[in-house]
This record gives C-alpha cells, sequence and structure tokens, in this order.
C-alpha cells in the first residue's frame, strides 16, 4: 500500500469514528460550518480609500487583541475583497466594536451594503472615518502585514481608543446576528 494510500486511509477512518474531518479547500463548507460554531463580536472597519481619499468601511469578525505594551490588535481582510488592497495599503484604520442593536450598520459595509452613503461620520487627523456610538472604537496606525493564507492580517498600534459606558455587543454565530446574555 502506498503511503498516499495509507494517510486516505487513516483520514477515513478518523472522520467514521468521530475524530475529525481534514480541510478541503475544494469543498470548505464542512470547515466553515465548523467555524461557524465559534462567536465573535462583530466591528466595522474604516479607513480611506488608497486613491481617492473617500471613507471606506468594511464589516469584521476577525477582529483581536495582540499585546497591552505596547497596545496592539489585529484584525484579517479577505484578499478577494474588492476593498483589500486599500485596507492592506491603509498606513492608518480604525476598528469600531459594534452594540447588539446596530446590525443594520454592520450589513451597510458588508459585499452590498451602502457604506457611507448618507451615513454621518468624522474624520480623524490621520484622515480615518469615525463613526459614533458604537460599543468601542480604537484608532491605528498599521504596524504590520502578514500573508494568512486567504486572507492578509493587519496588526495596528492604538494610538487613541473609546469606550462607551454600557451596551451589550452584537454577537456572530452560525452564519447569523446574535446577542450577549451577560451574567450566564
Amino acid at each position: 500500500m502506498r503511503e498516499s494510500d495509507k494517510i486516505e486511509a487513516a483520514v477515513s477512518r478518523a472522520e467514521r469514528t468521530g475524530l475529525g474531518h481534514v480541510p478541503d479547500p475544494a469543498d470548505p463548507r464542512a470547515f466553515r460550518s465548523a467555524l461557524a460554531r465559534f462567536a465573535t463580536g462583530v466591528t466595522v472597519v474604516t479607513a480611506p480609500d488608497a486613491d481617492s481619499g473617500a471613507p471606506l468601511g468594511i464589516t469584521v469578525n476577525s477582529f483581536a487583541s495582540v499585546s497591552l505594551d505596547p497596545a496592539l490588535v489585529l484584525w484579517s481582510a479577505a484578499r478577494s475583497s474588492l476593498r483589500h488592497r486599500h485596507f492592506s495599503a491603509a498606513p492608518a484604520f480604525a476598528i469600531h466594536v459594534l452594540r447588539f442593536d446596530q446590525a443594520d450598520l454592520a450589513d451597510r459595509f458588508t459585499r452590498n451594503g451602502a457604506g457611507f452613503d448618507g451615513l454621518s461620520h468624522t474624520l480623524n487627523v490621520a484622515q480615518v472615518p469615525l463613526l459614533e456610538g458604537t460599543l468601542a472604537r480604537f484608532e491605528c496606525q498599521t504596524e504590520a502585514t502578514h500573508e494568512g493564507g486567504d486572507h492578509t492580517i493587519i496588526i495596528g498600534r492604538v494610538t487613541r481608543f473609546s469606550t462607551a459606558t454600557e451596551g451589550e455587543p452584537l454577537v456572530f454565530a452560525h452564519g447569523q446576528y446574535g446577542r450577549f446574555l451577560p451574567g450566564r
């Protein structure tokens, strides 16, 4: 039996006995479904357009803290996104953590959303668009970018942040928005 046949047989045995699946790039549905079991927060990342300076935003759930000292955060931009080149080249950006009642704001910055059309915003000193009324906001200078498969991992050095005194986060799991239930 060839080595590749042995590996395939072992993978089949593991899958039949409930030991898991092997990610298959040709059919990513099972892997995506497993990832959907993990609840995340929902953010909108904003930056100026690389060419025109016009405000751009994108809804992201791949946000995480990296370090307290120095203050670093990260998010991942899909290389398939039409906005990828703007965000991966942006010298500065802002991450807005959304409240449970801001699903409509999240939808504005998805693939076919309205974006900044008709939406009030301000600009910081780096000309990054800022949204008001979110649960938290992190204004960042791009510290580093790293290729990560079909995404670019963008690390930001937090230069300023703000936090709401009250509110619950918008949560995303199983392909839909939801709400965090505190005290459970």
